[in-house]
C-alpha cells in the first residue's frame, strides 16, 4: 500500500487496483466558521480530479467531512463506496448519483476487493466519530487511521495486535490528543510506524514534538515513506 498525505487529516491510499481517500480537506471552508483557522497550505487541485473507489469520512466536522470538497467527489460519474458514520451518512447520502453510501459505525466491517475496512472507536466531540482499520487481505498489512480522538483506553479493545502503521492527530485542541498523548497512544497500538497528522493547516505546530519510535513525519502531497 502507498499513502500520500493530503494535509490536515486527509490520506490517499493506493492499494493494488483500488484507490481510497480518507477525510479530504481541499478547500478553505473552515475559515468561514472560524476566521483564525485560515488555510496555511495551498490547495493542490490535482487531487480533486481523482476518482476514488472508496471514500471514507471519520466524522462530521468541517475539516473531515468538508461541504466544499465532498461534493466534488460525489459529482463524479464513477460509482464509489462511501463509508461514513451516521452523522455524516445522513448528509452524504442526499447526493445520491449512484454511489453506495454505507452507514459505517463502530464494529462495522466492509470488504472491497482486496481491502477490508473496520470501524473502531474514537473518543471525540462527534459521538458517531470512528477510526478505521484498512487491511490488505493479500498481504495482511493493516493501517490504522484514528480519526480525531483523545486517548481513551476503550479504543485498544477494538484494535488488532498487528498494526503496521498508525496515522494520528497531534494538535491537542478540539478534543484531539496532544503530541505527548499521541506518542503514548502510538506505542500502545504496537504499530511499527507512527505518522503524525492534523497539524500545520491551521497552526504552526512542529511535528517533531511528537517523539515516538518509528515516527514518520509526512510532507503534504508527497508519498509517506512507510
Amino acid at each position: 500500500m502507498k499513502a500520500i498525505w493530503l494535509g490536515q487529516a486527509g490520506i490517499l491510499l493506493s492499494c493494488g487496483e483500488k484507490t481510497v481517500i480518507i477525510d479530504p480537506y481541499l478547500s478553505d471552508s473552515v475559515v468561514k466558521a472560524e476566521p483564525k483557522n485560515f488555510r496555511r497550505k495551498p490547495i493542490d487541485e490535482s487531487f480533486l480530479a481523482i476518482e476514488p473507489d472508496v471514500l471514507v469520512f471519520t466524522h462530521d466536522h468541517l475539516d473531515h467531512y468538508d461541504p466544499e470538497t465532498a461534493p466534488v467527489y460525489f459529482a463524479k460519474e464513477k460509482n464509489m463506496t462511501v463509508l461514513c458514520p451516521t452523522s455524516v451518512w445522513n448528509k452524504a447520502r442526499q447526493y445520491k448519483n449512484g454511489h453506495n453510501y454505507v452507514q459505517f459505525n463502530r464494529y462495522s466491517e466492509w470488504t472491497e476487493g482486496d481491502l477490508r475496512f473496520s470501524a473502531v472507536k474514537a473518543e471525540h466531540s462527534d459521538p458517531y466519530a470512528i477510526g478505521v482499520i484498512i487491511e490488505e487481505l493479500s498481504t495482511g498489512i493493516k493501517l490504522y487511521v484514528t480519526g480525531d480522538t483523545l486517548y481513551n483506553k476503550e479504543i485498544f479493545d477494538d484494535l488488532p495486535d498487528d498494526i503496521y502503521a498508525v496515522f494520528l492527530p497531534i494538535n491537542g485542541v478540539g478534543n484531539n490528543m496532544n503530541a505527548t498523548d499521541a506518542a503514548r497512544f502510538a506505542r500502545r497500538t504496537g504499530a511499527r510506524k507512527a505518522v503524525p497528522i492534523h497539524f500545520g493547516m491551521f497552526d504552526e505546530l512542529d511535528p517533531r514534538s511528537f517523539v515516538c519510535r518509528g515516527r514518520v513525519i509526512p510532507t503534504i502531497y508527497e508519498e509517506i515513506e512507510l
